[in-house]
């Protein structure tokens, strides 16, 4: 510690110099220099906003009236203010009452086993018309119609009834332009007043029918014939193993085994005879095992 004389004055500049840097409050700085981050922040800030406005408003896009626009709004305007013209009358609609006809070129684009299709039901309509005798007159009236114009209908002995059991078309080919033949296999049953039906042999029947109109048409009477049966069929039965023999038996409820052929993987087809829900005993084929 340091003693002065009375009387006497010093002057220590250095000394208090120091002592007036050493008292500068520290926070008072750290104040300044947080004030000074927060400016720098506050200008990035409005630049980085200043950017976004600048692209908002270059990307907004800009109605540009053109030429052609204000063309059509001319146009509609005068079109709008143009007086209206009364519009001329309409032609009155004329419906025909004239039958359509199917032309030839219409009928070959059809499809030829649609048209095929067609020739084979009629004439199987036809087939089963020509022979059913049941004296009605409703039956007359319909043969009428598909009976060829100045062809008479057929006569039958008073009592006499026909009724068709089956009929079938075979085969069909063209021999003409728009024109088919059809080969008919039917069979019916006949009886004469209180007699019992009996079942007459199959027959054949060529008919000829035109597709030149607006529907199919029996061109001509047909020709009938009997029907054309060919050889059987030449199976050759061999002895069958008697387990497969009784297998068979077994499940067909048989009373006899006929014969039989070796098919392939070791299966069997054995014929034997079994009765029907008839009562009639008939051969059938039994596949074993």
């Amino acid at each position: 510690m340091n003693r002065h004389p009375p009387g006497h004055t010093f002057v220590f500049m250095e000394q208090e110099r120091n002592e007036v840097f050493e008292r500068i409050p520290w926070e008072t700085l750290e104040e300044k220099k947080g004030d000074r981050q927060w400016l720098l922040f506050g200008v990035a800030g409005a630049v980085v906003l200043g950017a976004l406005a600048y692209s908002y408003m270059s990307s907004r896009p800009v109605a540009i009236s053109t030429p052609t626009t204000i063309g059509a709004t001319a146009a509609s305007d005068a079109v709008t203010s143009a007086p209206a013209v009364p519009a001329p009358p309409a032609a009155p609609v004329v419906v025909s009452t004239a039958p359509m006809v199917t032309a030839e070129a219409d009928l070959y684009a059809v499809p030829p086993e649609r048209i095929l299709d067609r020739v084979m039901a009629h004439a199987e309509w036809f087939v089963a018309e020509y022979l059913t005798v049941d004296g009605s007159e409703e039956g007359r009236a319909v043969l009428t119609s598909l009976m060829p114009s100045g062809v008479p209908l057929p006569t039958a002995p008073e009592g006499m009834r026909v009724f068709v059991e089956w009929v079938r078309a075979m085969s069909v080919e063209e021999i003409a332009p728009l024109e088919y033949r059809v080969s008919v296999l039917a069979r019916s049953l006949s009886a004469s007043g209180e007699e019992a039906y009996r079942r007459q042999p199959p027959i054949q029947l060529m008919v000829d029918i035109s597709m030149a109109g607006e529907i199919p048409q029996v061109a001509a009477a047909p020709s009938v014939g009997p029907a054309a049966v060919g050889p059987s069929h030449e199976l050759a039965l061999g002895p069958v193993p008697d387990e497969l023999g009784a297998a068979a038996l077994e499940k067909s409820g048989g009373s006899e085994v006929v014969g039989g052929t070796e098919g392939h993987e070791g299966r069997w087809r054995v014929v034997v005879l079994a009765p029907g829900a008839d009562g009639v005993t008939r051969p059938i084929s039994v596949e074993v095992p």
